[in-house]
């Protein structure tokens, strides 16, 4: 069984702000008797579920097309964690100790980008090591971002860097049952980038 994770995209999502929206051109149409349909898309690369490069948060980080494609395809575990508006998740704020390479964060603190709110939780530094430590080498989250809005240092993302994990943000998370799955959420190879939209999904080991 496939559970698609990754919210809609159209022309009323929202993005962060000051950030370019997405926005569809329609060049050549079949309806006005065109040989084909044909559109332009403009937005930016962290649209919806993304992919942040290390080079969006670090001047020494790879950029997108560089990531070890590994990253995004494996075993994977979606926790539900307590998550609170406004605040970090901490250590103290996981079940368990995670058990795969991959773990999903189900904060349940985003209203989704049709709605955004700017309160949604963010990551303490601390946790992003213990992660680490835990052998977790991506992190996903159902928020625009793994810091707080608010939050210009970007505490988080440092740490992430600092300990070479990939981070997956915006995911569609609020139906799916925690437990272990695999993970597919391959980024585009957009050379130089420092994010790019993804289509994750997940894939239930038990079909």
């Amino acid at each position: 069984m496939l559970i698609d994770i990754t919210p809609k995209i159209t022309s009323e999502s929202m993005v962060w702000p000051g950030d370019t929206p997405p926005s569809r051109e329609v060049l050549l149409d079949l309806a006005r008797s065109d040989a084909v349909t044909l559109s332009t898309i403009r937005s930016t690369v962290h649209l919806g579920a993304h992919a942040d490069a290390p080079n969006h948060y670090h001047v020494d980080g790879r950029a997108i097309d560089e990531q070890p494609l590994d990253l995004y395809v494996g075993a994977c575990e979606v926790m539900a964690v307590d998550g609170v508006r406004g605040s970090r998740l901490s250590i103290d704020d996981l079940p368990q100790t995670p058990t795969t390479e991959r773990l999903l964060l189900q904060t349940g603190t985003f209203d989704g980008f049709e709605a955004w709110n700017n309160d949604f939780c963010g990551l303490e530094p601390s946790l992003v090591d213990h992660l680490a430590q835990c052998g977790v080498r991506l992190v996903g989250v159902d928020t625009p971002s793994v810091d707080l809005m608010a939050d210009k240092d970007i505490q988080a993302h440092q740490r992430f860097f600092a300990n070479d994990m990939a981070i997956l943000e915006g995911l569609s998370l609020h139906d799916v049952p925690p437990g272990t799955y695999e993970l597919i959420a391959l980024p585009l190879r957009l050379v130089g980038f420092d994010a790019s939209p993804i289509r994750a999904i997940l894939r239930s080991l038990n079909s």
